[in-house]
């Protein structure tokens, strides 16, 4: 009796794939379905360093401070990864049946490939639709979320000052990360003549309305 690593190598020599252009075009495009609804963002043909540059590219614009931004900067540049992957592969599947004849020819190749390979096209354009809408979303959502820290912050910082100049009129010292403040000793700088400048605004308009 046959053993089945045998049986499987036997099978193996019946099932070498699609032999043709077009089945193999078939195949190439079932993949990129399969990979555009999995998990797996960077594909093997893929520039890893594209991609590097790409995150790198959002995580400079957003600056997230916390794990939670992080995790929203970066589905939001796979999301957008995505979606540049799927113009480009439109773009190819349109540019296939381009044999680089005149005008005309071309035109009608691309009008063409466009009815064969509508379902195809349809697919990416569903798959388009989601990633808009799930970026956007994200977008939407850490902006949102770093308003809200933002808005934060200037309170803890208003309310830090606050402290340090009561304990300095006292001259007494005082430690802010004891009470649970996470600012840097530049940033409380940087934070001082804004707060000046806020006090003497807001006496000026008490003196004038007084």
């Amino acid at each position: 009796m046959a053993s089945s690593s045998n049986i499987n190598r036997a099978n193996a020599q019946y099932c070498t794939g699609p032999r043709t252009a077009e089945g193999k075009h078939r195949s190439s495009l079932n993949a990129l379905r399969h990979e555009l609804t999995g998990q797996i963002v960077v594909m093997p043909a893929d520039d890893l360093a594209a991609y590097q540059r790409h995150v790198k590219a959002f995580t400079d614009q957003y600056r997230p401070a916390d794990a939670t931004e992080s995790q929203l900067v970066q589905s939001a540049a796979d999301a957008a990864w995505r979606l540049n992957r799927i113009a480009a592969l439109e773009s190819n599947i349109l540019s296939l049946s381009v044999v680089g004849g005149d005008a005309l020819q071309d035109t009608m190749a691309i009008a063409a490939s466009f009815e064969k390979q509508s379902k195809a096209l349809a697919n990416l354009s569903l798959h388009s639709q989601r990633l808009s809408r799930q970026f956007q979303q994200t977008v939407t959502q850490l902006r949102e979320l770093q308003k809200e820290r933002q808005a934060q912050e200037q309170r803890d910082m208003h309310d830090l000052l606050e402290i340090m100049e009561a304990h300095g009129r006292k001259g007494l010292p005082y430690n802010p990360s004891g009470d649970g403040f996470v600012f840097t000793e530049a940033q409380i700088h940087a934070a001082h003549p804004k707060k000046d400048r806020s006090d003497r605004a807001y006496h000026g308009r008490c003196s004038a309305n007084g």
